[in-house]
């Protein structure tokens, strides 16, 4: 069993409270009232129960995650004093639980750009493969090149469009936008357009910037460390990373999609739910027999419904008499 509260619980609570205090007169008036108010604060609550008879729609929709691993993001700026790559791990597996019925791929890029998983409806194997990522450490990472995971990307978008025309792609680019190679000039993203129907470029970091915690090499079990650089008169001083929402809002434009700069946990919200909203275009109804959660509001509803009835009645006869 879920709930899915319509109303949050605390202010619903608030309310059937202050429908309590002003009591009836009558013994059974208050009674009824007491009922009312329950049956409204637990069909507010919108409890669900597990099924295996219920039509599931089934989304014609794969999403493709695309991941900035470098070790810019591990930049402690999110929100406060958090990691960058953390609040990303975060923010896919909230998108996988409002958009559970697509399929999922995940492209990370650091050094090189790889593609850790295929697309696939196991959102154990997606979210694992997510969770696997941990930036770059100190003797490894080479910088950041925004123009890296494009080859990846498009191949991606290719095969799948390829294998199935009827399915349709949102993608997800999750960065801090920063290119550390000042030779570099930031590519076009335009050839992924005609594949796209949705999606969002995601930015994470602040203007202020954030401190990177490394380690020295893969498996070294030693403690973390803030990474170091030299400043303009050779002292050593802690690396910070940037975020550049220019750079993000390139790739946006190229892409045809929304650039969002997420600050905060609860950002990731609105911009899902809208994507999210759009998809029941392409959907279809599945069979019967299909795992799921079910409803039962209307378990609840009926009876309030005729106490709500009785009541108009009753009301009704003392105004008359």
């Amino acid at each position: 069993m879920i709930i899915n509260p319509i109303l949050p619980i605390w202010l619903m609570s608030i309310l059937c409270i202050g429908m309590l205090v002003m009591k009836r007169k009558g013994v059974w008036n208050y009674i009824r009232q007491i009922l009312i108010v329950l049956l409204v604060f637990t069909l507010n609550l919108r409890i669900m129960v597990f099924s295996q008879d219920i039509k599931k729609k089934e989304l014609n929709v794969d999403v493709l995650f695309v991941i900035d691993d470098s070790m810019s993001m591990l930049a402690e700026d999110f929100d406060g004093d958090g990691r960058r790559i953390d609040a990303v791990k975060d923010d896919c597996e909230y998108i996988m639980d409002k958009m559970e019925s697509c399929r999922f791929s995940v492209i990370s890029f650091g050094n090189y750009a790889y593609r850790l998983c295929p697309y696939t409806s196991d959102t154990n194997v997606v979210l694992s493969a997510i969770k696997s990522l941990e930036g770059q450490t100190q003797y490894y990472a080479q910088g950041t090149s925004l123009n890296l995971p494009f080859p990846q990307i498009l191949e991606a978008l290719e095969k799948d469009q390829e294998q199935d025309e009827e399915r349709v792609q949102i993608l997800f680019f999750f960065s801090d936008g920063e290119i550390t190679s000042k030779k570099e000039k930031l590519g076009s993203y335009e050839d992924a357009a005609d594949y796209l129907v949705s999606g969002a470029v995601l930015g994470y970091g602040t203007e202020k910037g954030g401190k990177m915690k490394v380690k020295s090499y893969e498996g070294d079990y030693g403690d973390s460390f803030y990474m170091k650089t030299r400043d303009e008169n050779g002292n050593l001083v802690d690396a910070i990373s940037k975020i550049d929402e220019k750079n993000l809002q390139s790739i946006a434009d190229d892409m045809e999609l929304e650039y969002y700069h997420v600050e905060k946990s609860k950002d990731i919200r609105d911009i899902v739910g809208d994507i999210a909203d759009t998809l029941d275009e392409y959907s279809e109804e599945g069979e019967n027999g299909t795992e799921g959660y079910s409803d039962t509001y209307y378990w609840f509803a009926i009876p309030l419904a005729i106490l709500l009835v009785y009541d108009l009645i009753y009301y009704k006869r003392r105004l008359k008499e």
